[in-house]
């Protein structure tokens, strides 16, 4: 049995230059909260804020707080991008880590 809440993951990137890297954010029954990053690990934090706090101070943004403005100002598109999906945790952290393609 999972103490994983049934909500969707939360899906955080930060970005340099055309490289985006993508943090899972997942909030436990508990209250707690656990961070997967494109390393593979997993950080755990005593709840959903002291998690988010973390992430913005690693200068990660929320995928779904962007909008198509945010997103050009940090270098690509919406259009561009999906969170990383896999059918396993170690698939899943091998696209983490994203190159985007050359601008036009």
């Amino acid at each position: 049995m999972t103490d994983i809440l049934s909500t969707p993951d939360q899906w955080w990137l930060a970005s340099l230059g055309r490289t985006l890297i993508w943090a899972r954010l997942r909030i436990r029954e508990a209250g707690t909260a656990e961070v997967l990053d494109s390393d593979g690990n997993t950080l755990n934090y005593d709840s959903e804020d002291t998690a988010r706090a973390m992430l913005f101070d690693a200068e990660f943004v929320a995928y779904d707080g962007l909008d198509e403005e945010d997103a050009l100002a940090r270098g690509f598109s919406l259009a561009e991008l999906r969170p990383p999906q896999a059918d396993d945790e170690d698939t899943l952290v091998a696209l983490m880590i994203q190159q985007l393609g050359a601008r036009a």
